[in-house]
């Protein structure tokens, strides 16, 4: 039986046909929003609802055995707890009485989309390994952003009171530079003050809105290296739990999926390198 549903999860139809039903449920999901269908073919909607509910308990059921029926081996993937509270609160006494609750549980459904195509998993474990080092650099940007509120708040307040009128204004203001919106006109209307206000504006900018995004673009590029080996390293325990003795299978598919990475990223970079020199030689 164990080998029956690790051959069905393996399978090339499986996960397309599971992605069908993900998509059949938001379908269904999305045309009860509208009245008139809803009360025309409202009761058809709920039976096919609750259709796409068996096939999920069904493909979890499948994803069971093929852990062995091992209740600590298939809790011990994220994406299994996952999948299985989503579906198992659709049967918690309340929700289907609740209707708001119920269509949340439903919409939780959809997001099981993301185990099921590799490359949107990788960037979800991305934004999760990527979530400390954001916090971090969000503690940062609020710090900069209350200091430069405060020195605004000091040159500003009488000649700008709309923006600079208090620190909670002025760290709005600040925020809203951030993304350099409407930059010139504050430029513009600093210097009816003085010409020295360039240098509070420039300087916040250069470390505003230049480093802080530079360091962002840093924090997700490292996490999604570190996303890539967490997949790596799943794929390789997933070769060695269907075939403990096989070992050295395992490890090639894996070092053949790092060189692969590791050509991309080499090729990228003779790409850029290319582009310099062609602009070079223009010059």
């Amino acid at each position: 039986m164990t080998d029956l549903c690790r051959r069905i999860v393996s399978s090339r139809w499986f996960d397309p046909l599971i992605l069908a039903v993900i998509f059949v449920n938001a379908v269904t999901l999305g045309l009860e929003t509208y009245d008139s269908i809803a009360a025309s073919v409202g009761d058809d909607l709920h039976a096919l609802n609750d259709v796409t509910l068996g096939i999920f308990v069904v493909e979890l059921v499948i994803r069971f055995g093929a852990e062995g029926f091992s209740p600590r081996r298939f809790l011990r993937s994220g994406w299994n707890v996952f999948d299985f509270v989503v579906i198992a609160a659709s049967f918690v006494p309340g929700v289907r009485e609740n209707a708001m609750l119920l269509r949340l549980v439903r919409l939780l459904r959809i997001v099981r989309a993301v185990r099921l195509l590799p490359d949107l998993r990788v960037l979800t474990v991305a934004v999760g390994r990527s979530i400390p080092g954001v916090a971090s650099l969000a503690v940062i940007t609020l710090l900069l952003v209350y200091v430069y509120g405060m020195v605004g708040w000091v040159i500003f307040d009488a000649h700008d009171p709309a923006n600079f009128g208090d620190v909670g204004q002025a760290m709005v203001t600040m925020f809203v530079l951030l993304t350099l919106e409407n930059l010139p006109t504050y430029i513009e209307k600093g210097q009816e003050l003085s010409d020295w206000t360039l240098l509070f504006y420039v300087s916040y900018v250069l470390v505003a809105s230049f480093l802080i995004f530079n360091l962002f673009i840093g924090i997700v590029i490292n996490s999604m290296e570190e996303a890539r080996a967490i997949e790596l390293h799943r794929a390789e325990r997933d070769l060695l739990d269907e075939d403990p003795d096989d070992d050295e299978r395992a490890h090639a598919v894996v070092l053949r999926e790092r060189l692969h990475h590791l050509k991309t990223a080499v090729e990228d970079l003779e790409r850029e390198l290319e582009a310099q020199g062609r602009s070079r030689a223009r010059r």
